[in-house]
Formats: C-alpha cells, sequence, structure tokens
C-alpha cells in the first residue's frame, strides 16, 4: 500500500492519521508542492490531486473513500476475512492535462 501525498494537506494529514490509528503499514511517498511536479501521482492515477492511496490495482483519489476503504481493510485483517465493500479504481482512464494553475501548490480542499 502507497500513500502519495503533501505533508500541509489536511485531507493528508487526516489520512495519514487514520494509517497511524490502524497501524497499518504503507509506503510514505511525498510529492513536489506544485500539482504539475507530481508526475508520480499522475502516473498513478491519471490526475495531480493528493491524497492518493493505491493498494495493488486499486486506486483511490478521494479522501472519503479513502478512510473508508482503510476501515474496511483493518477491520477485515482483524477478523481474517475477507472485504464485504468493493471498491472501484478511481484512477483516470484518461489522464487529466494539466492546467495553467497547476504551478500552485494545493490540495483539493484549497
Amino acid at each position: 500500500m502507497t500513500l502519495f501525498h503533501v505533508d500541509w494537506c489536511p485531507d493528508c494529514v487526516v489520512v495519514r492519521r487514520k494509517l497511524a490509528d490502524l497501524g497499518l503499514t504503507y509506503e510514505d511517498v511525498i510529492v513536489p508542492d506544485s500539482r504539475r511536479m507530481r508526475t508520480q501521482v499522475h502516473k498513478v492515477s491519471g490526475q495531480y490531486y493528493v491524497p492518493v492511496l493505491k493498494d495493488g490495482g486499486l486506486v483511490l483519489t478521494e479522501t472519503a473513500d479513502i478512510l473508508a476503504y482503510l476501515d474496511e481493510r483493518s477491520r477485515t485483517e482483524r477478523a481474517g476475512a475477507t472485504a464485504t465493500t468493493e471498491f472501484q479504481s478511481q484512477a483516470h482512464t484518461t489522464p487529466d492535462v494539466a492546467g495553467e494553475d497547476d504551478d500552485h501548490p494545493s490540495c483539493r480542499i484549497n
């Protein structure tokens, strides 16, 4: 499981806190502040916003979905069961094209 994020983004902080609270291990990838420079994020998800969580073939780009997925994953791991919720990858099949605003640092809520 890999989390792509920036340190200062409030949504990213919430996701990192959830991962810590649940005791889930993950690869921590801090990406550049400028959206246009987030090539790793774009390659994985087809867009430039963070946070992005990648777990195997599943890519989640919405904070609420990431949090729900982490809860479900933690619950099923503790129970030794299989997941009951099916999560769909949110990676864009057609990547977003960088816009003129993408030079500015921002996460989704700014």
